[in-house]
């Protein structure tokens, strides 16, 4: 089988290209070889996605049984548009990794495939949805971008898979990171609102072996539904490494009256009632299959004492809250 894989050398691109050469696939990786080395066993072509010549060049690689796209979190649905294009007539498939954000109800609802998401055109700029906030900018981003894929193949070689929070070995978000981290501190440590709220991350292994596999169609792809808690994960931070710290559970609105900001001074807290609420029963029975969250905890631990770190990025700074207003806000419990 071969494969392109638009991306390759970061976190999901990374994972799904280990994957495809333990299952002896041919795999072709495009990316501008600027972020991380390509690997081993891979035929690397270098090139900007945005370009026309590059991509025209790209095809003389194919053709492909499969495109995988990881490298459009930041490219416009018009650029999406016009790469899948160039590719339609080299490769069988495609899919598109793509995030729950597309639906216009999360983080607010409970989720399936069959939620709205928002109506953004296959060819808009990157301007479109600017002035709506942050979440919604990226949201119709993402559902113009999955537009765009359906616009240069037809639904019966396209796959969009809306994965929720990834975390695993390789993370450059931040998110599992820091949690580890302040755990390897030990002390008193500040946990975040209802230790028995659910929350579903999923591995960046089980999303990229998913990716390789899911037939066409559109899926959710998070943990399961109810399987575990905060209060599990931070459990399993704390035992992988060393049980140096104890957790002090501060309420919603202990938090809010702090001015703690969600989903990044204390990573994966959010009130929003539908931020967990996702619906995977489709991608199950399509043979989706989530390793446990402890598993995933533990790799991570490991792969940070390895040394070799993240690929660089903006986001893993907005992540962490600082010591002393981490230390004020349990002083007032």
């Amino acid at each position: 089988m071969r494969i392109l894989l638009l991306g390759g050398t970061w976190f999901l691109g990374r994972a799904v290209v280990r994957q495809a050469l333990d299952l002896g696939y041919d795999v072709t990786t495009f990316n501008r070889g600027r972020s991380a080395p390509d690997l081993p066993g891979t035929t690397a072509v270098h090139g900007d996605r945005t370009s026309t010549a590059d991509l025209k060049r790209l095809t003389r690689s194919g053709p492909w049984d499969l495109v995988v796209d990881t490298s459009a979190s930041e490219m416009a649905p018009r650029q999406v548009l016009d790469a899948a294009r160039i590719l339609a007539p080299v490769a069988t498939h495609y899919a598109y990794v793509s995030t729950v954000n597309a639906y216009t109800g999360w983080p607010n609802e409970p989720l399936t495939e069959d939620s709205p998401t928002y109506d953004a055109p296959a060819d808009a700029d990157r301007d479109y949805g600017a002035g709506d906030g942050t979440t919604v900018h990226y949201g119709k981003q993402k559902a113009g971008c999955e537009k765009a894929v359906r616009s240069a193949f037809d639904e019966r070689r396209v796959t969009i898979l809306r994965p929720g929070v990834i975390l695993g070995p390789g993370e450059y978000v931040g998110r599992l990171p820091w949690w580890l981290r302040r755990c390897e501190r030990g002390g008193t440590i500040l946990a975040p609102g209802d230790r028995d709220k659910m929350i579903q991350p999923i591995d960046v292994r089980d999303v990229a072996a998913f990716a390789l596999t899911a037939p066409p169609g559109t899926y959710n792809l998070a943990a399961p539904q109810g399987r575990y808690t905060m209060d599990d994960f931070l459990t399993y931070c704390l035992t992988v490494t060393g049980d140096r710290g104890r957790l002090v559970w501060a309420p919603d609105e202990v938090l809010a009256a702090h001015g703690v900001k969600e989903w990044t001074e204390l990573p994966l807290w959010r009130t929003s009632p539908g931020t967990w609420a996702v619906d995977t029963q489709r991608a199950r029975g399509a043979f989706l299959r989530t390793r446990p969250l402890s598993e995933t905890v533990a790799d991570t631990w490991t792969w940070m004492q390895q040394g070799e770190g993240p690929v660089k990025h903006p986001r893993w700074d907005q992540h962490g809250i600082d010591p002393a207003k981490e230390q004020a806000i349990l002083a007032a419990l």
